[in-house]
């Protein structure tokens, strides 16, 4: 029996001002069911920072998990604004509901574009205040930590910079919710930025680019359209196709690398070995968003989305456990 699909977000199913309907509304228009996305790389880097100091600051730990998640959830919000006044969203047509193509509820009237931009802001503001407190508990770094985080978040979809629409957007990514979470939340731990905390990071990053590459695919005619250089428009089918499984081998390939320097423990690498035969599978359903292809491309994307989590999850209890 096929199971049904992702219904889109609609007045008739999320309108309302009861208090709860507001509230339903405003946590689905933060796509929630993605912020493993930044929550894994604080994961890691705290796994990490907790094995280097040989304890938890549980605190930290705690505030840097609650303030990257806000940014995430605002800056999925702010994308969502910044998609719908770019042109791209708006004549989207063969977006993969709920994966592509953002919330949909500018679009389809669940929420105005005003209410969106407020609530975005709301969101980072809200991340901005742990952030102060988070501050005064560890020091100015993470002032400078946060502030680059925000920026990364904010400017990959709205003007001035734009940088998904300049074609970097998949660097930003790789930055902001890999390097960036995981090397802060190892600072937090351990107090220092070093190499190995650098080289912990690079799987999860390449992880969740893997997942915004991925996820461009079916946007590519209407990221086209609105003038946003992404990869998959830049290099096409193919081109991805080689991009996706060189993100998946780079990461593998660090894993080695940490295990060689004794950074990790051989053991590491059996799921990684596995997840990477998953995404070559994964690689074979990347094709055109219509026809035939479209649920393989769909299956493709879960299984991205299965291998972040996966993989996160695992190099962090690794981490846990590393000499």
């Amino acid at each position: 029996m096929l199971m049904s699909q992702p219904v889109e977000p609609a007045i008739a199913t999320l309108g309302g001002s009861a208090l709860g309907q507001v509230l339903r509304r405003h946590w689905l228009a933060m796509r929630p069911a993605f912020l493993t996305a930044s929550i894994m790389p604080v994961v890691v880097g705290t796994a990490w920072g907790r094995s280097a100091a040989g304890e938890l600051d549980a605190t930290p730990a705690v505030l840097a998990l609650a303030a990257t998640a806000l940014v995430h959830a605002g800056a999925n919000v702010i994308n969502d604004v910044g998609d719908e006044l770019g042109g791209s969203d708006p004549v989207n047509t063969e977006r993969i509901f709920p994966y592509t193509g953002g919330s949909r509820f500018i679009q389809n009237g669940v929420m105005s574009l005003s209410q969106m931009r407020r609530f975005g802001v709301g969101l980072v503001a809200a991340a901005m205040l742990l952030g102060a407190l988070l501050a005064w508990l560890e020091g100015p770094t993470v002032v400078a930590l946060g502030v680059v985080g925000i920026v990364l978040g904010i400017a990959y979809s709205l003007p001035p910079l734009k940088l998904a629409s300049r074609g970097i957007g998949e660097l930003t990514i790789a930055l902001g919710f890999g390097v960036l979470p995981v090397m802060g939340a190892a600072w937090l731990q351990s107090g220092a930025f070093d190499v190995d905390a650098l080289l912990v990071s690079v799987p999860t990053a390449m992880w969740v680019t893997a997942i915004l590459l991925i996820n461009e695919v079916p946007d590519l005619r209407a990221d086209e359209l609105a003038g946003k250089r992404t990869l998959p428009v830049r290099f096409g089918i193919g081109g991805t196709r080689v991009i996706y499984l060189s993100l998946h081998a780079i990461a593998l390939g660090t894993i080695v690398a940490m295990v060689l320097r004794g950074q990790l423990h051989a053991v590491a690498l059996v799921l990684p070995v596995l997840l990477f035969g998953l995404a070559a599978a994964a690689t074979r359903g990347i094709g055109k968003p219509s026809g035939p292809s479209r649920d393989a491309l769909r299956g493709s994307i879960e299984k991205t989305l299965g291998i972040h989590a996966l993989g996160s999850f695992w190099i962090a209890a690794c981490a846990w456990f590393a000499a």
